[in-house]
């Protein structure tokens, strides 16, 4: 690669990262403001990212916004990243021998929660999920937390789009009704889930934060009634931000 593609690469590098860190969309005279380069320069890269469908243009709008192929490539790393991987594992693993329940890493994935990853009590009720494994947002603790702190636009475009299916009899259908849990949520900063995504079984989840407004992850750990009632599973709750706040560690 020539010095000449070396800086070209690097420069588009920089442009998605300022659009990850955003966390918003952005026109593209804050793209230029924050990447010191001339407007003319960041246009031409911000078209080469869009037509590899690495960011996209915000419908009805001027702003753009990194794609679901850079959100997936994302999980991805975070799946895969070594010794930092290995590291949230163990920190995970040690909760899980504290409240000796199945807990998950957990992170938005499109329009699912997808498992970053799991560790299991040899005495828990078994779920057959593993990391990779995806659930639905609407009705799982993490998913609703998630996306309950997601910036405004991009959290009621979700919403607005969400296959809202009924998984039990609890399971949020209904959008207005989804839209008032959310708002539940996002003031206290916990997601709960209480029979909705499997009968009988109750999860709360918590967030892994980088700082003010940047949410990557979530904590979360589940438990079928004859194991824990919600009550019990509400009091391992410090036990929970305790891990996140290390988890965050990795991310950082």
């Amino acid at each position: 690669m020539s010095a000449t593609e070396n800086a070209a690469a690097i420069r588009s590098f920089r442009v998605l990262e300022i659009l990850a860190v955003a966390g918003r969309p952005m026109q593209l005279s804050e793209i230029v403001e924050q990447i010191n380069l001339p407007k003319q320069t960041v246009h031409r890269i911000v078209k080469l990212l869009e037509a590899a469908w690495l960011i996209v243009q915000v419908s009805d709008s001027k702003k753009y916004e990194c794609s679901a192929r850079i959100r997936n490539f994302s999980v991805k790393v975070l799946m895969s990243s070594g010794s930092l991987a290995v590291a949230r594992h163990a920190l995970l693993s040690e909760l899980v021998e504290q409240v000796q329940l199945n807990c998950n890493l957990t992170a938005i994935s499109g329009h699912e929660i997808i498992y970053l990853d799991r560790a299991q009590h040899p005495a828990a009720i078994k779920l057959g999920l593993k990391p990779g494994s995806h659930v639905p947002m609407h009705c799982s603790a993490s998913g609703k937390l998630l996306l309950s702190l997601l910036p405004k636009q991009r959290r009621d475009r979700l919403l607005h789009t969400l296959p809202l299916r009924a998984r039990t009899s609890q399971s949020i259908t209904q959008s207005d009704q989804l839209e008032a849990e959310l708002a539940r949520t996002r003031k206290r900063r916990y997601g709960i889930s209480r029979h909705e995504h499997v009968e009988g079984m109750n999860a709360i989840a918590v967030p892994v934060s980088l700082g003010k407004n940047r949410i990557c992850a979530a904590v979360a750990v589940q438990a079928f009634e004859e194991e824990k009632s919600f009550d019990q599973l509400m009091e391992l709750m410090p036990q929970l931000q305790h891990t996140a706040q290390e988890i965050a560690q990795t991310f950082l």
